[in-house]
């Protein structure tokens, strides 16, 4: 008998190495996938971000907004450097359809990862680094936690006002005006107003005890005035000085206008920042304040309805104005002392300080006030 043909065994040896190819180009390309993936899921959620400093880039997601729109917004504010990228990594997890409205705020730089967990709401509470400056007021305040997404501005301020709260830290006052520490602040996103609240009492009250011990002696010296009206006043001081170094200098002002019987009217304290409070504070009270926009007018200045207009009532204001920083408390504790009645605006924010009424006006003409 012939043996089987060579051709035969031939084209069986191709169809074998072809397929020993194919599992090899299989394996590889699974491999590679793996590779792929794991780099995706492992490697790039990680990486650093296209930016070596730090800068907030705040970017309005309408609501509709797909997310490449999104990513190619993100790439030309310098936030992330890889949109299509980036993009397959949210919707790999399935992220995409869950981005969060609204002004959303990212520091730069940040890792894919940390983008998208403040890009989505799937991903849990992002946590919020924000500013409250010095001599903000409560209203302030609350507009500056809504827009940054912590908590709704109306429940902020019904929060302020909660005697319980108050009292645990001992706010003998009918809101938190005063109390509400300036200071960089971490929250999370959505937080309970009341928390918010809480968290800057208690800061203010830390800070208080160490001015108590560090200003024992000049403390000693003022009798008769409380907590609370070292916290006014200092709340106006810190409205009026925007150079740092001049604070205990307006300060000493203050003081001779509440002391001095050379200063008339006597102890009228005319703080411009009281009467614009005023207007925010109880605008039904004063007929003048109807239509305020922050700037103020003579018959603000005339007018005796809103109560903390210094201008027309001697004394302090009913209470504070804004939220003093420890350099403006411990300016009211230990003031400069000096002759000083007067102070107007002289450009780059410091003022020009005078002894006499008559000085003054020609302080004012000189610098253009009026």
């Amino acid at each position: 008998m012939e043996g089987p043909e060579q051709p035969i065994k031939v084209e069986s040896d191709v169809g074998a190495t072809i397929a020993r190819a194919l599992s090899l180009l299989t394996l590889i390309a699974v491999l590679g996938l793996l590779a792929a993936l794991g780099w995706l899921f492992i490697v790039y959620p990680d990486s650093k971000g296209p930016s070596g400093y730090v800068e907030e880039v705040v970017i309005e997601v309408s609501e509709g907004m797909t997310l490449r729109k999104l990513a190619s917004r993100l790439q030309s504010e310098g936030v992330i450097d890889k949109p299509g990228v980036w993009c397959l990594y949210m919707r790999m997890r399935g992220l995409d359809r869950h981005l969060r409205q609204g002004k959303v705020r990212f520091r730069v730089p940040m890792t894919p990862e940390e983008v998208a967990r403040y890009a989505t709401t799937r991903l849990g509470r992002i946590q919020i680094r924000l500013l409250i400056p010095e001599g903000f007021s409560r209203f302030e305040i609350a507009a500056r936690l809504d827009e940054y997404g912590v908590c709704d501005a109306e429940e902020f301020l019904d929060a302020t006002e909660d005697a319980a709260i108050l009292a645990s830290y001992g706010v003998e006052a009918n809101d938190a005006e005063g109390y509400l520490f300036p200071d960089t602040y971490e929250f999370d996103d959505q937080t309970k107003p009341r928390r918010v609240v809480e968290r800057m009492l208690a800061n203010w009250a830390r800070r208080n005890e160490e001015l108590e011990e560090k200003y024992a002696a000049e403390l000693a010296k003022l009798k008769g005035w409380t907590t609370h009206d070292l916290v006014t006043l200092a709340s106006i001081v810190e409205k009026e000085a925007a150079v740092p170094a001049e604070r205990p200098r307006i300060a000493g002002v203050f003081w001779n206008r509440l002391n001095s019987k050379r200063f008339l009217p006597r102890r009228r304290l005319q703080a411009d920042p009281t009467v614009q409070y005023g207007c925010m504070a109880v605008p039904e009270a004063a007929p003048s304040c109807a239509g305020f926009d922050g700037r103020i007018t003579r018959a603000m200045l005339d007018d005796a309805e809103n109560p903390y207009n210094t201008y027309r009532h001697s004394g302090l204001p009913p209470g504070p104005i804004s939220n003093p920083g420890a350099a403006s408390l411990a300016a009211v504790i230990d003031p400069e002392a000096h002759d000083y009645f007067y102070f107007v605006a002289r450009g780059g924010g410091e003022h020009h300080f005078s002894k006499t009424l008559r000085q003054h006006n020609i302080a004012v003409r000189r610098n253009g006030q009026r």
